[in-house]
């Protein structure tokens, strides 16, 4: 059973972290190819863990310098996004690469983290934003990027992890109302973060 909390003591020290730096990446990509899932033209499901997690705040680290004083800004910014041991947490990026064609996009998809929406096996789980800020306007334009919290029952768990069961995925807002089929190899990943 993966850890719920990054403690201090599970970073490594930069020095060592430099070292495994390549390999930790490509293990982290290996990880990471289970645990996303594309919805429609423009989002892209990412599914944390412990170990995406660890890794970003050892990346934040390397990439910022900010050494021992760094540390509980990142703690704080990624625990929140490891999964509890009763829920799925997603990070999701709208993605678009002409930027006033994002903008307009992303203009017209305020509330789109309160429409995100997992059904299978006849039980639908809904996508709560997680709450250290808000993600949308006042005008009504969303952040490119949102992070999801989905909480499950013993029930809806026992379901999800039976193999085979069929997982979609979706929004439903009035912009961007697109689904997608969960891949089994993705259900089966996720299965994992239940314990």
């Amino acid at each position: 059973m993966a850890p719920h909390k990054i403690e201090p003591s599970n970073i490594l020290p930069l020095t060592e972290y430099v070292k495994l730096r390549g390999e930790r990446r490509r293990q982290i990509a290996e990880i990471k190819k289970s645990r996303r899932l594309e919805v429609g033209p423009f989002a892209t499901f990412s599914f944390e863990s412990y170990e995406t997690m660890l890794h970003q705040v050892n990346e934040m680290l390397f990439i910022e310098k900010g050494g021992a004083a760094q540390i509980p800004d990142e703690l704080a910014a990624y625990n929140p996004l490891i999964p509890r041991g009763d829920e799925l947490v997603a990070t999701v990026l709208f993605e678009i690469d002409e930027p006033q064609r994002r903008k307009s996009f992303l203009g017209r998809l305020g509330g789109v983290e309160e429409t995100a929406f997992l059904s299978f096996a006849g039980e639908t789980v809904d996508g709560k934003p997680e709450a250290d800020m808000d993600r949308t306007t006042a005008e009504g334009k969303a952040s490119a990027v949102q992070f999801l919290h989905f909480r499950f029952t013993p029930e809806q768990i026992a379901k999800f992890r039976t193999a085979g069961t069929q997982i979609v995925l979706g929004f439903r807002h009035q912009a961007y109302a697109h689904m997608a089929v969960m891949p089994e190899a993705v259900r089966a990943a996720l299965a994992e973060d239940f314990a």
